[in-house]
Formats: C-alpha cells, sequence, structure tokens
C-alpha cells in the first residue's frame, strides 16, 4: 500500500530520470544502428522501444496522478503510440493499489471542514475502489442514505501540467511516437484540458446533474444522485446504486447479456449523435450491470462535448463505410482531421480491408459474436503495410481522441460481456440525421 503521494519535487525528479534514461538509450540505439544491417537495427531498434515503453509505464505507475491516467488513456490510442509503448501502458488498466486512511481523511477534512466520522453516520476506511487520481469509499449519511465518496489523492492537481510536460518530453525523446510536433502538441493540449476538468469535482457534479437529467425515467440507464452537502472540489458524494462488475456476470442469461450489449451500444451512439456530449471514460470499472438488463454508469470526471461539424463528418464517414463508398471515407476522414495532405497520397482500394474489418460487427444481419472477435489481431495484420507505405499520410485527430477512445472501450466492453447479437439496426437509427 502506497503511504503518501509523491512530493511535486520527488515526481519531478522521478519524471526528468525517466526522461534522460528513456533519450540515453534511444540515442545508443541509433549510433549502434549505423554500425549494423538491416536486420540487426530493425530488432535493437524494437527492443529499445520496448524497454522505453516498460521504463514509461513503470514510472507512470508508481507516480499515480495525471501521467498514470493519461497512459491508461494512451494504452488505446494505437494511433499515436506504437505497439512496444501501448502494450506497456496497457497494464495501467488494473487497479491501483490504494492510498492510507490517514492521507483521505486529512483531504475529507480540509475540504469539507471536519473529519469524515463527523460528517457521516458510518464511513468505511477500506476504499470500496481506488484508481490514478482518486479512490472511493462506501459511507452512510446522517439521514440514512448510502453513498459512495470519491475523494482525490492530495497535490494531483497541481501537478497536472508538469506531469504532463515530462510525459510528451519523454515520449518525443524516445523515437516512440512519429507523428509531427503540432499534432502531438495538440494532442496533449486535449488531455490537459480535459484532465483539468476531470479533477474539478464540482465540475464532474454538474456532468452527473446533466447526465441524471438526460436519462432521467430511462427504463435501463441509472445515473447517481449528487449529495452537494458533502461535496466540494476535490470531494464528491453521490448515491450509492449497485450493480455487478462485468467480471462478475457468470449467472447471467446470454439473453440478458445480449440487452445489456444493446444498452451499451444504445447509450454509445445516443451520446454521440443526440445527446453530443460523451461519458468519455468507458474503462469497465465505470460501469455496473443489473439482472433485469439496466446498466448503471459512474464516474462523469471526463466528459466530452461534440463539435457538431465532427459529428456530422463521423456520421457521413460511418454511412460511407455501410456503401462501400471510398471516396466517401476519404471525404470524411479529411472533415474529422484524420488524414495528413502532407503524406502521400492514398489510393481509395486501400480502405476497403480496413473498412471490412473495422465494420464486421455490423455487417449482414446474423449476430455478431464479440466473445470471439478477433478484430484487433486482423487489423494488426495490416500494419506492416502501413507503416511502409502510408503512416505518414494519417495523423491522430484531436477532435476524436476522446470519441475513439470511447468507441474502443464500448467494443472491449462488449467483448468482455460475450455479447451475441447484431446492434446495426440501433447505429442505423441515428444515421439519418
Amino acid at each position: 500500500m502506497a503511504e503518501r503521494p509523491a512530493t511535486k519535487g520527488k515526481r519531478l525528479m522521478r519524471l526528468a530520470s525517466m526522461t534522460a534514461r528513456v533519450a540515453t538509450g534511444y540515442t545508443a540505439s541509433r549510433v549502434k544502428a549505423v554500425f549494423q544491417g538491416k536486420e540487426a537495427a530493425e530488432r535493437d531498434r524494437a527492443r529499445a522501444h520496448e524497454q522505453a515503453g516498460e521504463l514509461i509505464a513503470k514510472t507512470l505507475g508508481e507516480l499515480k496522478g495525471a501521467v498514470m491516467k493519461v497512459g491508461q488513456m494512451a494504452s488505446i490510442a494505437g494511433d499515436l503510440l506504437p505497439k512496444e509503448l501501448a502494450d506497456a501502458l496497457g497494464a495501467l488498466q488494473r487497479e491501483a493499489p490504494p492510498m492510507d486512511f490517514e492521507v483521505i481523511a486529512e483531504q475529507v477534512e480540509k475540504e469539507l471542514g471536519a473529519a469524515p466520522s463527523s460528517l457521516f453516520e458510518r464511513f468505511d476506511e477500506k476504499p470500496f475502489a481506488s484508481a490514478s487520481i482518486g479512490q472511493v469509499h462506501r459511507a452512510r449519511t446522517d439521514d440514512g442514505r448510502e453513498v459512495v465518496v470519491k475523494v482525490q489523492y492530495p497535490g494531483v492537481d497541481d501537478a497536472v501540467d508538469s506531469d504532463l510536460a515530462h510525459l510528451k518530453l519523454a515520449l518525443r525523446a524516445s523515437g516512440l511516437v512519429k507523428v509531427k510536433r503540432k499534432v502531438l502538441d495538440d494532442v496533449f493540449g486535449e488531455l490537459r484540458a480535459r484532465l483539468h476538468e476531470e479533477l474539478d469535482y464540482c465540475n464532474e457534479a454538474d456532468n452527473v446533474r446533466l447526465f441524471a437529467e438526460y436519462y432521467q425515467g430511462h427504463p435501463q440507464v441509472v445515473v447517481p444522485t449528487v449529495v452537494g452537502e458533502r461535496s466540494s472540489q476535490r470531494v464528491l458524494t453521490l448515491t450509492y446504486e449497485p450493480g455487478h462488475h462485468i467480471s462478475e456476470l457468470e449467472g447471467f442469461t446470454q439473453e440478458v447479456r445480449n440487452e445489456i450489449g444493446a444498452v451499451l451500444f444504445r447509450v454509445l451512439a445516443d451520446q454521440i449523435f443526440n445527446l453530443k456530449i460523451l461519458h468519455a471514460d468507458p474503462n469497465p470499472g465505470n460501469f455496473a450491470f443489473r439482472p433485469d438488463g439496466t446498466v448503471v454508469l459512474y464516474d462523469f470526471g471526463c466528459v466530452k462535448r461534440l463539435d457538431p461539424g465532427i459529428i456530422q463528418a463521423y456520421r457521413d464517414t460511418i454511412r460511407a463505410g455501410f456503401a462501400e463508398d471510398y471516396a466517401g471515407i476519404e471525404d470524411g476522414l479529411r472533415r474529422l482531421g484524420a488524414r495528413n495532405l502532407e503524406g502521400p497520397a492514398v489510393p481509395l482500394d486501400y480502405y476497403k480491408p480496413w473498412r471490412d474489418i473495422f465494420m464486421r460487427p455490423l455487417l449482414g444481419d446474423a449476430p455478431y459474436d464479440y466473445g470471439s472477435s478477433r478484430l484487433q489481431q486482423d487489423a494488426i495484420k495490416l500494419v506492416p503495410g502501413f507503416l511502409t507505405k502510408y503512416l505518414g499520410s494519417f495523423q491522430p485527430p484531436v477532435e476524436l481522441v476522446f470519441l475513439d477512445r470511447v468507441v474502443v472501450g464500448t467494443y472491449g466492453n462488449l467483448r468482455k460481456l460475450g455479447a451475441r447479437a447484431q446492434y446495426r439496426r440501433l447505429l442505423e437509427a441515428h444515421l439519418v440525421g
């Protein structure tokens, strides 16, 4: 168990040391490659990238806070990071070890003016859940409501900017990221904006209220209620809404799993095309499921408001994919900012194999078995040709960082759920606008 968060000075030292070691390893690899054959140089390059990824992931995991959160986000950003780093960062998806209760109690008292034992009839010392920027404790209010109390680790919000600056420098120094400086700066600017919002629990409380109002009366979506008198900028108290974790569904029938999958799919499509605001953290721990097919939504710190022009371009690109209109796909990717027009021209038939893989769950009328899906493995087979010819033709579009995160995360949740269904009609209803 970690006793206390690292001080700002210690964080800077750890991150600076990480960056220096990554840069040294990359420089040594490049120098060595001058005297090697092509195959040997490629093996050394891959090993250097793997070692850099492991070092970055290890450091982020130990420091918690903003950099660990970015690591969790980046582990699914396949368009920005190479496989060596994405694999290493994938380890950060696991639940973070909790802080000592003394740290949590001090933070509650600092934020709300009294100790947890004075503010609540009961406050469990053992955390209900823990993550990169804070942890959650079960409690009961004086009026008998069962609640969860989300407490931010001290100092996390003060370290965001310096943490991100060091992480961006380490990625540049490692040679792991092959995008233009401006693209990387823009992506990190988007991450920084969302993280500052996520670290403001008053902002999250407003988000909870927004989504609670939107889903009010919805028969299959539950959003907790904010307990405002026990909340602040770094402490957020919500009503406890129980449900099963995605790993606890052994007793759920296939029919119920398919229905839960339909709810997750509808929530995704509805938020993109109707609400135009995304619950943008698709971590499986941010959902709970009930035997009647109800889905509970948790954690509204990361919310992304979508630009109407991006939504329309996204809709048009999906329509073009269904129609096998590859000129339409090219046009849509340009409007989305995914095409680097300074790079090599892309022949339209290049898009077909990618379209066939990524749209596979939505093609035809037969149910799709998400539990045995191999979309990722099949896509990886296309990567060597992509790297050889068209790496410079594409770039990670800033406006899609969180939209892609949610789409990929929802697919991952459907896989874990083991849904077997055809959800195409649920999407087509949103493509008419």
